[in-house]
Parts: structure tokens; C-alpha cells; sequence
């Protein structure tokens, strides 16, 4: 049987012995908090010669002394060796480490996505199928109100459209042909990079511009802004290109009846009983009013919230700043994102819809015909919008991005 044994500081006699024929205890954390480690120094172990059998009349509690030589060590204190220390009560601290994986393998590790579930899914197709119900709904009645009297003189007033003012072109040039071009490549890109923004929660590159290293993005920020810019560009020169032409007067209103006109456009296509198409000539009034919404209304919207969230804005304009706030322009920027993306999606939806061969051929031929050649024009433009949106990665813009600043991966 083992016994701890302190050795006394004076070096005695038992202690000297305890030293030979035990080992030290290696010393650990404080009994108590802010006292010595535990337990004293040089306490040992000394491994007794015989250890008694145990019986029913001794104690369970009593710890047998260590024997030792008498001769070699006649008088020995009685305060030389002690008994051995009480471990079995835990030692008080406080726990430093954090009893799980290490935070860096959880951070490498990308969050699983929950699937949905049975019910979820069910309650999806519910949801579409209501939608659809209500869509039948809704044309249902409308039709059903266009048979009414009231409802077939006010159609036959307002037809969907109005006359031009004298002098207005005919016809669509091959100049709004390639502006159009330009303008789907670029929103297809800013929307696909602004999206990205948003999601991105650890860029893996960032731009910084030469000269101010306090201008640092990350890179797929730069690019969207790159984008917005040219994007930019290519909207002032569309809008200089329509008033120098006359062709302004297509898609700016110039007649109070452009309203009634609209709202009988729209039943028109809510019946499914679609206005006459002649957009050569003349768009209809819900047509104008649409294109005269993106181009002079959302477009500045956008280029104002956009230039206010950018870097591009004076910092050092506090007046200007507390008049126009940043977190307006974060919540009108995207809502302005999610029209324009709505306006695209019912835009090529009704080209297709209604006529389709007579519209690709106005807007990517330049000519009143139907034929195939703007069919394949505009499959040759989505080939190449999908090659800038799978171009649109680090691996491709650093490169560009390196030629107007510095890239780094942090």
C-alpha cells in the first residue's frame, strides 16, 4: 500500500528516507483558488512493505502508515509523514475550452441545406394549383365583363391605343436593334452579379483601386458596378439616340387618352382576347407606358440608389448624406431590381405569345417580316448573354479587374 509522504523542508531524517524509497507526486491545480498547486512540494510515495489483510474490525476509513526501517530511522518525527491526500472531491475551475469540434473545421464546413418535407412539398403544389385556379378565375370574369354593353363601348372608344402625334416615325432602326442587345446583356449580368452581392458572405478576391487602399471591395462588387456603369453608358446614348430621331414620341406619352387606352389594353389581355399588334407602327398604350416606366422612371431610381450605396458617393457630404440616407436607398435598390426582373420576364413572355417570328424580327432585324432571321439573331444573342453569365467568376475577372486596380484574396 501507498502512502504520500511531504517531505519536511528541514531535510529530517524520514523525510530523507521518504525521498529514497518513494517517488515524487507531480503537482497540479490549487486546492483553493489563487493558493499553491497541489499537492505541497516534494510530497512522495512510499510503497509500504506489507499491507494487513483487511477485517471486519478495522476501519474502511483508516489508511495504514508506511513502514519503515526503525533502524534507519529511530527518531523520526511523528509530524514526518502524513497521510495520504484526499483526491476524491474534483478540483474547482473554470472550464476554458469549448467542449465540441474545433470552430475552424465547422466553418470550413458548408451548412446543410434543409430538404422539404412531405407536407411542405404538398402544401407547394396546394399553393400553385390555388394560383392557378384564381388565374382562371380572374380571366373568367374578365371575359365575362367585356360581354357586358357598358364594357364593349368603352373597348370600342378606347381600343388599346391612340394616334402619334404628325411626324412620328415608322418603323424600328437597327441602332434600338443593338441598344436593346446591349441593354438585356448587361441587366442579365447586373442582376446575376447583384444577387451575388447580396448572398456573398466571404469574398474569395477583392479590388482596390490604385492610390486608395481605403477603397477596397470585393471583386464581385466591382464588377457590378463595372456593369452599372456601362450599363449607364449605354442608356444615355439610347435616350440621346430618341430625341435626335423623333423616336421618343413611341414610348413617351403625348395624349391623356394613353390611360383609358391602357386599361383597355390590359382587359384585352387578361380575356385573352389580346389587342391588334402593330408595334412597327405604334405600340399600345400599356406598351408606351410600360417602356416610358423603365426608361425614364426606374432606370434613374436605380442609378440614384445605386451611386448613394456606392463608393462613388462623398463621404465628407454630411448634409447631403443625412438628407438623402443610405438605408433609404437600400430598400427602394433592390424592390427596383425585383421590377425590372418582373418587367423582363412578361416582356419576352408576350413577344413570344403574340407573334413571335413578326416581334424578334422588329427588335433584332430591323425589318416588318415574318421570317426566321431575327429568330436566329436573338438565339445568337442568348448564346452569348450565357457565355458572359458563365464567364461572370474570379478565375475570368481578376485579370480585367487587374488592369484598373490591385486584386488580392484579401
Amino acid at each position: 500500500m501507498a502512502a504520500s509522504v511531504p517531505v519536511a523542508a528541514a531535510g529530517g531524517t524520514a523525510a530523507a528516507v521518504a525521498a529514497q524509497n518513494g517517488s515524487a507526486l507531480r503537482r497540479g491545480l490549487p486546492r483553493l483558488a489563487g493558493g499553491d498547486p497541489w499537492p505541497p512540494a516534494g510530497t512522495v510515495v512510499v510503497e509500504s512493505a506489507a499491507e494487513p489483510a483487511p477485517s471486519e474490525a478495522s476501519e474502511p476509513a483508516a489508511v495504514a502508515p508506511a513502514v519503515m526501517d526503525e533502524a534507519a530511522a529511530p527518531a523520526a518525527p511523528s509530524t514526518a509523514v502524513a497521510t495520504r491526500p484526499d483526491v476524491s472531491a474534483p478540483l474547482p475551475f473554470t472550464r476554458t475550452v469549448w467542449n465540441g469540434s474545433a470552430p475552424r473545421r465547422l466553418a470550413a464546413e458548408p451548412a446543410s441545406r434543409p430538404r422539404p418535407t412531405w407536407p411542405q412539398a404538398i402544401g407547394g403544389l396546394f399553393a400553385a394549383a390555388g394560383l392557378a385556379v384564381l388565374a382562371g378565375a380572374a380571366i373568367a370574369i374578365v371575359r365575362a365583363l367585356c360581354s357586358l354593353p357598358f364594357l364593349q363601348d368603352f373597348l370600342t372608344t378606347y381600343p388599346g391605343e391612340y394616334h402619334l402625334p404628325a411626324g412620328a416615325p415608322v418603323g424600328i432602326p437597327g441602332w434600338i436593334g443593338w441598344q436593346h442587345f446591349f441593354n438585356v446583356f448587361l441587366m442579365t449580368l447586373i442582376i446575376r452579379s447583384g444577387l451575388r452581392v447580396r448572398s456573398e458572405k466571404r469574398p474569395t478576391a477583392f479590388w482596390t483601386p490604385r492610390g486608395n487602399p481605403k477603397g477596397k471591395i470585393s471583386l464581385t462588387l466591382w464588377f457590378h458596378q463595372g456593369l452599372d456603369l456601362l450599363w449607364i453608358i449605354n442608356g444615355v446614348i439610347f435616350v440621346v439616340l430618341l430625341f435626335v430621331t423623333g423616336q421618343w414620341m413611341r414610348i413617351v406619352p403625348t395624349s391623356w387618352d394613353v390611360f383609358p387606352n391602357a386599361l383597355s389594353a390590359a382587359l384585352q389581355y387578361v380575356s385573352f382576347d389580346w389587342p391588334t399588334e402593330n408595334g412597327w407602327v405604334n405600340y399600345n398604350s400599356l406598351q408606351q407606358l410600360a417602356y416610358f416606366t423603365i426608361v425614364f422612371l426606374a432606370a434613374p431610381v436605380a442609378i440614384a440608389t445605386g451611386f448613394r450605396m456606392s463608393g462613388l458617393w462623398p463621404k465628407k457630404a454630411e448634409g447631403l448624406s443625412k438628407a438623402y440616407p443610405i438605408e433609404i436607398a437600400r430598400a427602394v435598390h433592390f424592390p427596383t431590381m425585383l421590377f425590372f426582373t418582373a418587367f423582363i420576364v412578361v416582356h419576352v413572355a408576350l413577344v413570344l405569345l403574340t407573334g413571335m417570328l413578326r416581334n424578334l424580327n422588329h427588335m433584332f432585324a430591323a425589318q416588318d417580316a415574318v421570317t426566321w432571321t431575327g429568330f436566329w439573331v436573338f438565339v445568337l444573342s442568348l448564346v452569348v448573354i450565357a457565355g458572359g453569365w458563365a464567364a461572370a467568376r474570379p478565375l475570368v475577372l481578376a485579370p480585367i479587374a487587374k488592369v484598373f486596380g490591385q486584386v488580392s484574396g484579401r
